[in-house]
């Protein structure tokens, strides 16, 4: 194919591939790996292009995986599902629904692929629940000489931990297999609480409930929390007009105009915080799991996720704050706070520790760099790690203590891809040359 433009979901990361690939099978991707090797170039992959940072701009070969989307066994007794690369975790969850299945947990959105979601650490909310990587029990890699293996717990477990979260370093996943569990129903509430208590009873909240986890705007002192629990009740989705209403109309197109707003006059962008805030009202739907978990997300931003432990999480948000109020940053849109158990992923965000990840954003057309730059270094106070999907400004040196597997992973790399095929200037950046 010719050369052509790649934009992300966002529109904020551009790259001009020599050539772009859609594969529809695996042998397809393997002789488009084959060709870009006998032209010397490298190969970066696309899932949806969802994340924030420049980890799939290439000038040399674009794999995307929007044509390698389907569903290939389903079994309900076992619970495993076997899919290609390419397919949504929302297409997915439909899908399994259907067959009686369901993730354990998910996160906000659900337009990611099952391997960029898996490949970046992609997480949802709930402090016994670990990221989505944790659910695939075989990963099948194309590797650089158009060759594909598989790997798993069994086989190779070096290869399964670091395949798991790899950042595409390794290889094209093609295809994986994943644990399910059986579908339920959850019953979530989203209702606007003092800040104050929910940092006072943050530890007690996160345990007492499934999933949980809050927003909160720079200039407030109000929480806006999300409890999602188990329910034996039968899914009772709202109407569609009050699902559009709410979930649509106020969460993203009243709150877009308001951002503009904020823009436009950066200062009244506290009383505009403060309006939002106490719009936000109290939600209760009883759903379908994955209905619950996923809404809409329209608003143009970009942002910086951190993953922290989960003991020094209302520390941080409080000391966050503090910069995000500095008279310095205009910041019309608030601060995301999520937990997760932890996992054993050579490079994911959580291994070994409970972890708080807490997200930062920035409207499109708003200097977000400066701020970014604060709140990272404030998040680095806590031992943060960065979450590989969103902005940061880290490097491999300085992040290889953070991971006690770091060097694991490494050797993997160096085995899988010796000669570097599947790498960028972000990969080299992150994960050295």
């Amino acid at each position: 194919m010719g050369e052509m433009t790649w934009t992300n979901f966002a529109g904020d990361q551009v790259c001009r591939p020599r050539s772009i690939e859609r594969p529809a099978s695996r042998d397809e991707l393997a002789e488009a790996i084959g060709r870009a090797g006998r032209a010397g170039d490298r190969v970066r992959v696309a899932g949806s292009g969802h994340s924030f940072n420049d980890g799939v701009l290439t000038d040399g070969v674009l794999v995307t995986l929007d044509r390698m989307n389907r569903v290939l066994d389903i079994d309900p007794a076992s619970g495993l599902v076997r899919c290609e690369a390419g397919i949504s975790l929302g297409a997915l969850s439909a899908a399994m629904w259907e067959q009686g299945l369901a993730f354990a947990n998910l996160g906000d959105i659900d337009v990611q692929s099952i391997a960029g979601a898996t490949a970046t650490g992609t997480h949802g909310a709930g402090i016994r629940l670990p990221n989505l990587s944790t659910s695939l029990r075989s990963i099948e890699l194309t590797l650089a000489d158009g060759t594909a293996i598989e790997v798993d717990a069994d086989s190779d477990p070096e290869t399964y931990r670091a395949a798991r979260v790899s950042i595409g370093a390794l290889g094209v996943v093609s295809a994986v297999t994943l644990q399910a569990v059986p579908a339920f129903t959850l019953e979530g509430i989203d209702t606007l609480e003092p800040l104050d208590d929910v940092l006072d009873n943050l530890g007690e909240l996160a345990d007492k409930n499934d999933h949980f986890g809050f927003f909160v705007f720079p200039h407030t002192r109000h929480a806006m929390t999300k409890t999602w629990n188990r329910t034996t009740a039968d899914p009772r989705p709202l109407p569609k007009h009050r699902e559009w209403l709410h979930d649509v109309a106020m969460t993203n197109y009243a709150f877009w105009a308001a951002c503009r707003v904020g823009r436009a006059r950066p200062r009244w962008i506290p009383a505009i915080n403060r309006l939002c805030t106490s719009q936000s009202g109290t939600t209760h739907r009883i759903d379908r799991s994955y209905r619950v978990f996923a809404t809409p997300r329209l608003v143009p931003i970009t942002e910086l996720e951190y993953a922290i432990p989960a003991t020094g999480a209302a520390q941080a948000v409080r000391r966050l704050l503090a910069v995000a109020e500095d008279p310095r940053f205009d910041v019309p849109v608030p601060l995301e706070v999520r937990f997760v158990a932890p996992d054993d992923a050579f490079l994911s965000p959580a291994g070994g520790r409970e972890t708080c990840y807490i997200a930062v954003h920035q409207f499109e057309g708003m200097e977000w760099e400066p701020y970014f730059r604060a709140m990272e270094r404030v998040l680095l106070e806590y031992g943060g790690r960065p979450h590989w999907g969103k902005r940061h400004f880290r490097a491999a040196d300085d992040l290889r203590p953070h991971f006690p597997h770091w060097d694991r992973f490494a050797a993997v790399r160096d085995r899988l891809d010796p000669h570097r095929r599947f790498t960028n200037p972000y990969i080299e950046r992150v994960l050295g040359a």
